[in-house]
């Protein structure tokens, strides 16, 4: 593939991470055109050292943008149309980390379909992941490679949407064809993108030999913000989502991760597992009823 390649990356108090991600990039066997690392007024040493890698290495920029600026959707959108010009856009967050130097090659092979649109990696659990969020981490993001457009949804539903800007890659035509992020999204702007993608006809692909290591271990409170957020994400873009449920998929995992924590005696796991799964249904929930609150109210 003789295309050009950007890669965006959002940073915020990023000054442990940034150097180390920036060398691995710089290394992958599929060179890339541009890296752009656009900072959100970070606090720390964020951007001079990105800032200080940028100056020995010319496909490297920085860009700062004030922090109450931030969007997921809107400064990811920003800087595909302000920042690169390459026909593939990836996307990588601060705290990915490439697991080795073909990952960049990885993401853009499904990209010889030409009806693929976007591509996503596997996310690996890192070193100091807990033992639930390492089985969910294998449950969500399998061994196996994929394509999925609108004719599978009848089988996959909302999961034909399966994409994750963690690590993803857009092809920069289709992406701009189809409108590109919604700009005031603070979650979910990949699964929004990814909707309106297939809709149009494009193809998702999941591209397992593309492997990043990212994980977190949330506690109860921080799993609850974020399935919040989620959910009401999901609540009020049913209708580019085509109906599709998350219900039926969360039930597999929860039923996989606690099956797979019992057999292995890991009880104490098995406990805040239960807790996670907890905090993940009642912040879906109120995040689903503030949205419609929100609707039936005018906001």
């Amino acid at each position: 593939m003789s295309d050009a390649i950007s890669l965006v990356i959002p940073t915020l108090n990023a000054e442990s991470e940034i150097v180390a991600l920036l060398e691995k990039l710089c290394s992958q066997t599929r060179h890339i055109d541009e890296i752009v690392v656009v900072d959100s007024s970070s606090d720390d040493g964020t951007a001079e050292k990105a800032a200080a890698f940028a100056a020995k290495h010319d496909q490297v920029s920085v860009h700062s943008i004030d922090r109450k600026d931030f969007r997921h959707g809107g400064t990811r959108d920003l800087a595909l149309r302000e920042w690169t010009t390459g026909d593939f856009v990836l996307f990588m967050t601060q705290d990915a980390v490439p697991a080795n130097d073909r990952y960049v090659a990885s993401i853009l092979a499904p990209f010889e379909d030409e009806a693929v649109a976007v591509s996503s990696g596997r996310q690996l659990p890192k070193a100091d992941a807990r033992c639930f969020e390492r089985l969910v981490r294998g449950f969500n993001y399998p061994e196996e490679s994929f394509v999925r457009g609108k004719d599978d949804l009848p089988i996959y539903g909302i999961k034909t949407f399966f994409i994750s800007d963690v690590c993803s890659a857009y092809r920069r035509s289709a992406y701009l064809e189809c409108g590109g992020f919604a700009k005031e999204l603070m979650m979910s702007e990949d699964m929004y993108m990814a909707a309106k993608l297939v809709v149009d006809g494009y193809h998702v692909a999941y591209a397992a030999d593309a492997q990043v290591y990212h994980s977190h271990n949330l506690t109860p409170k921080q799993q609850y913000s974020r399935n919040f957020a989620i959910g009401k994400f999901l609540e009020e873009n049913k209708d580019i989502l085509m109906g599709t449920s998350e219900i039926g998929d969360g039930k597999k995992l929860a039923t996989h991760v606690a099956g797979e924590l019992l057999r292995s005696g890991h009880i104490g796991e098995l406990c805040a597992f239960g807790a996670d799964c907890t905090a993940r249904f009642l912040g879906n929930r109120a995040g689903r009823k503030a949205a419609r609150k929100d609707m039936t109210e005018g906001r």
